[in-house]
């Protein structure tokens, strides 16, 4: 499965921003989604959401938690990331990537698709 993160630009602090994730080819059975973002000057990807494949599970982020929101629209196999009340500190490329819950959750996953840039401005 490919993944492709979408939805990025130029935002102000305190406003919204809503990034989508499209799956192409067949996605595991059971499987789980997360967003990680990348800060400028930093290699290593940090995970900030995560939703399992049927909706019953999901994790936030301390960072992101009560600002972000990962949704899914099966029929059109995307996910979403709702990013409101965005900070300066927001400000990174953002992946989405599919594998386990449990790689998802330690950031092991198996492949990267392209990411999306958000740029907060203060």
């Amino acid at each position: 499965v490919q993944l492709q993160a979408s939805g990025g630009g130029l935002v102000q602090a305190g406003g919204s921003l809503r990034l989508s994730c499209a799956a192409s080819g067949r996605t595991p059975i059971t499987y789980a989604v997360g967003w990680f973002r990348q800060a400028p000057g930093r290699e290593r990807k940090l995970l900030i959401a995560a939703m399992e494949w049927s909706g019953s599970a999901s994790y936030y982020a301390d960072s992101v938690q009560g600002r972000f929101t990962v949704s899914r629209d099966n029929a059109e196999n995307t996910w979403y990331l709702q990013m409101n009340s965005v900070k300066p500190e927001d400000t990174a490329v953002y992946f989405c990537a599919v594998d386990s819950w449990d790689r998802v959750l330690a950031a092991m996953v198996n492949s990267w698709g392209q990411g999306t840039l958000v740029t907060v401005s203060s």
